[in-house]
């Protein structure tokens, strides 16, 4: 990753989704039970890089025993809603196997959280950052003019020549 030696913005010129999913090991020595529910992800996640026409903008992963979640950027809500209900698709037959080998048992706990964003309500800035966040779905350009002040950046529409 290379470091960017500038203040930079996101140039958020569109509402986005941000799309926030995990899973907790509640009962780690179960491991037949919470391994298939953490390698489901993976698979997910490759078959939305593979096709950036799914809408999956960018997405973070984190990891720290017991827990483990990721921050999605989606082109839209109607795209994250196609995805997951597809049943040509990883996501729909990993919740089938979760909710038939899993369910409600308490072994593994999962959780989502879903974020319609304007892009007027979007505020981010980047000093001596890489790529990072939003930084990845938009392009990042210099936190100057219209981007310098974060209220300023809260009423652009991502474009450099001013708020809105």
């Amino acid at each position: 990753m290379s470091i960017i030696p500038a203040r930079m913005a996101p140039a958020v010129d569109k509402e986005f989704v941000l799309f926030i999913i995990g899973m907790r090991v509640n009962k780690p020595l179960k491991f037949h039970k919470w391994l298939p529910v953490a390698a489901a992800m993976p698979r997910m996640l490759k078959e939305l890089a593979a096709d950036p026409d799914l809408g999956l903008l960018h997405v973070r992963s984190h990891a720290s025993f017991p827990n483990f979640f990721n921050f999605q950027y989606w082109e839209s809500i109607d795209k994250l809603m196609d995805y997951a209900g597809n049943p040509d698709r990883e996501h729909r037959p990993a919740w089938t196997d979760f909710m038939k080998n899993v369910g409600m048992d308490g072994t593994v706990g999962i959780w989502h959280e879903t974020y319609r964003v304007p892009a007027t309500n979007v505020e981010a800035i980047y000093g001596n950052m890489p790529r990072f966040g939003l930084g990845n779905a938009f392009e990042l350009v210099p936190a100057e003019g219209s981007m310098k002040k974060a209220m300023d950046r809260l009423k652009s529409d991502g474009r450099t020549n001013g708020p809105q």
